[in-house]
């Protein structure tokens, strides 16, 4: 929210003061509180009428500071509150005339007591300050309170995240808004907000509020990062990495890390699709056409038709439809396969567990007691109140009768059009909730999973989210065109939210809205075969590849088996991401920080450490792309290229820009059926690289359990590349060296040490 005009002036209708200087502070070994009053106070008399800041700062734990600032600290505080992990960390705190200065780990945070900055620094280095007269309150003509505070932005700094966002990747110069919308994948608005960003300069920012928080990146004063909230209170919390790898540790630290999503759920999805007619017949046709054409499958969706129309959410099978759903699903379970089910949080007027609910008093009410309704999405719908405990245990009960039918996971649709004009059962915050309310949503559904499911087999598919739902995955990017803007609006969404907290996402391949062309099909698929997850789906289409054109179908089998043979490498980073919360598909910039040509590539990304993903965008199959420094290999072709410079190239549908770093090795295995597999059994060694001498590199394979079952470690000696292999009864090796003769050297190993020559 923009609060001045031009550099020097206040907006019209607001006034704005800010801390001037320190007047008092008192320490503890948690705590420095600082009393920072709206003029200089230099009599007695001055501290009559005035106005002041008072500013606490602790740490939750090493390397981050909470800032806490209170205008008036009177107000009552209704929740919900983020679910934020607090350790109690012990901090450092040192006082001079002129400074005082609190530190955690590498992070000091340094007040000037003459003139009110405070200033975020590591060592000699100093990350961004709020500057004088930075911070402050404002009151409105209208009398509404806001506390804002603003960070420098250095020369060269860019700022990522703040939730899924489809503008443009860096956020400098836009205005942010934190308040789930849905609005599609082609506006400023967002299904998943997170009041989280960070800084390719080596810290981020948490601001610890659920409800609408407003942010000003570069756009207000350019050189400024300003964030708001209407309140007598802010809190944010300052992470410092210095990488991006370790920010995303310490702010999952705070707010959760994801669940680990089961093996099976990285397979291929495959939907009804939404407003297209189908029966059990349909259904079998499309499983059966994927297999008949060796096309792998691992979970089939059915999408909102499942149910009546008008009564969504009933949770009753249209026995119009499928007379037997019971025995339906049990005849898809032997074929092997999942089954995900489409819900929402609302329920229609013609649902006939509307007037039970409403009884029960399980919805969201109005200020005088009655229903909220409107006739948006289903007519007269009421929205399912996740503050009420019996409303919970009343909304699973229904889940739970789908789950012992045989239904294994749920596409938990909506959750972001929820009205502020109402009264919560518990009492919270309407504003605070509009946001808050897909986490307690997602999360009533997941801890069901896990309840009846197993912890190893619970996922759902989202699509609303905010801080701290990356706990309950997968989430997916929303109602995206069926066209080639839209396929890149996507990806950019995508890496925005890895880049805030989230470490496991999915798109529908081939677009959503309209029919997609043959091209689009194709090229779509290449990007939704190398995503974490991915599913087939649309609105009026079905999105079996036999009906676009025969060489879809080869696409199809080619990039889904070529991900079912990743999936040793893919799920190691799917353990990683489980244990240090950082994504399995990373932004360059994550992973090249370094590297100022990385710093906006939005169009690319790594799949894991090693692989570098380059989606094509155009239907003249033109791919232009850019390598960090290092040899690359595109695993697809073969073909070496040297890093550090643009590549433009023209590619077939069978492949596509899909290169592995420099010294990588990615575990590959077999040719499958099936997503999950034992992992560990005679797994084939990719190596790419290791031509260079004192070159080691190591690597683990886990199972679909979690539970680490091989070790490889390779080392180039003189010239002698040495594989050192811990855990299956015998491997493959294939050697990919990148400098001078590209001879590959493949052999089959059943002991622990092998020796590997050109």
């Amino acid at each position: 929210m923009k609060f001045t005009n031009g550099v020097w002036l206040a907006r019209e209708g607001y006034t704005i003061s800010s801390p001037i200087h320190v007047f008092d502070a008192q320490t503890d070994e948690k705590k420095l509180t600082v009393f920072a009053p709206f003029k200089k106070v230099q009599s007695r008399a001055d501290t009559l009428n005035l106005g002041m800041m008072t500013v606490d700062i602790t740490s939750p734990q090493e390397d981050v500071l909470s800032v806490k600032l209170t205008h008036h600290a009177g107000g009552i505080q209704k929740g919900p509150e983020f679910q934020v992990h607090r350790q109690g960390n012990k901090i450092q705190i040192t006082e001079d005339e002129h400074l005082i200065t609190v530190t955690t780990g590498q992070l000091s945070a340094k007040i000037n007591k003459e003139k009110y900055e405070l200033s975020f620094v590591s060592g000699d280095r100093l990350l961004t300050k709020s500057a004088y007269k930075s911070t402050g309150y404002v009151l409105s003509d209208q009398k509404k309170a806001y506390i804002k505070e603003s960070l420098d932005l250095n020369v060269g700094e860019y700022i990522y995240g703040l939730g899924e966002r489809f503008t443009n990747f860096a956020k400098n110069g836009q205005t942010v808004e934190i308040w789930n919308k849905d609005g599609g994948t082609s506006s400023e608005q967002s299904y998943k907000n997170v009041p989280f960003f960070i800084s390719n300069k080596g810290y981020g920012v948490f601001v610890n509020d659920p409800g609408h928080v407003s942010f000003e990146i570069g756009s207000e004063h350019v050189s400024k990062t300003q964030f708001s909230v209407e309140d007598e209170t802010l809190e944010y919390f300052f992470i410092y990495g210095p990488t991006m790898h370790e920010i995303i540790r310490k702010y999952t630290d705070l707010t959760g890390k994801p669940a680990l999503p089961p093996a099976w759920s990285f397979g291929l999805w495959l939907s009804t699709s939404f407003c297209t007619d189908y029966d059990e017949k349909t259904v079998n046709q499309f499983i059966d056409g994927m297999h008949e054409r060796g096309i792998p499958l691992d979970v089939f969706h059915f999408d909102c038709f499942w149910m009546k129309e008008f009564e969504w959410c009933n949770f009753e099978w249209d026995k119009r439809i499928f007379p037997e759903p019971k025995k339906m699903l049990q005849r898809l379970k032997d074929k092997g396969l999942k089954i995900c089910v489409w819900i929402n949080p609302y329920i229609g007027q013609k649902s006939p567990l509307f007037e039970e609910a409403k009884k029960a008093g399980y919805f969201i009410k109005r200020k005088d007691g009655s229903v909220w309704q409107w006739d948006l999405w289903q007519g007269g719908q009421g929205v399912v109140d996740f503050t009420n405990p019996d409303a919970r245990k009343w909304y699973t009960s229904k889940l739970g009768r789908l789950l012992d039918m045989g239904v294994d996971a749920f596409k938990t649709d909506f959750g972001e059009r929820i009205p502020e004009d109402v009264v919560y059962y518990d009492g919270s915050n309407p504003g605070k909730m509009h946001n808050y309310y897909t986490y307690l949503y997602n999360k009533t559904v997941f801890d069901l999973l896990k309840e009846k499911k197993g912890e190893q087999n619970a996922v759902v598919f989202a699509r609303s989210a905010t801080a701290g739902s990356q706990q309950f995955p997968v989430h997916w990017g929303g109602d995206c065109q069926s066209n080639y803007n839209s396929m890149a609006e996507s990806l950019r969404g995508g890496l925005s939210l890895m880049l805030s907290g989230f470490s496991f996402w999915s798109h529908d391949i081939g677009g959503f809205e309209e029919g997609a062309t043959p091209d689009i099909y194709k090229r779509w698929t290449q990007f939704g075969l190398l995503s974490s997850h991915s599913r087939y789906h649309g609105n009026v289409e079905y999105r079996v590849p036999w009906i676009f054109d025969e060489e879809a179908v080869e696409v199809t089998k080619k990039f889904t088996k070529l991900k079912y043979r990743l999936m040793p490498y893919l799920f190691k980073h799917a353990v990683e991401a489980h244990r240090f919360g950082v994504p399995v598909m990373r932004p360059m910039v994550m992973e090249f920080q370094d590297d100022p040509a990385a710093a906006l590539l939005d169009r690319q990304y790594m799949l894991g450490e090693n692989l570098l993903v380059a989606p094509i965008f155009n239907e003249d199959g033109n791919a232009e792309y850019y390598l960090p420094q290092g040899k690359w290999t595109n695993i697809l072709t073969g073909k070496v290229y040297e890093g550090g410079k643009w590549y433009h190239e023209n590619y077939d549908y069978m492949a596509f820009p899909l290169l592995a770093k420099e010294n990588s090795i990615i575990i590959c295995g077999p040719e499958t059926a099936h997503a999950e597999y034992e992992y560990g059994k005679e797994p084939i060694i990719h190596l790419y690289g290791f031509d260079g001498e004192d070159v080691c590199k190591e690597t683990v394979i886990y199972e679909p359990d979690g539970r680490e079952s091989v070790t490889v470690k390779a080392e180039n000696k003189s010239g002698t590349v040495y594989l050192t292999v811990k855990g299956p009864e015998s491997y493959q090796v294939v050697w990919y060296p990148q400098h001078g003769d590209a001879a590959v050297i493949q052999n089959r190993f059943h002991h622990e040490e092998a020796v590997l020559h050109k």
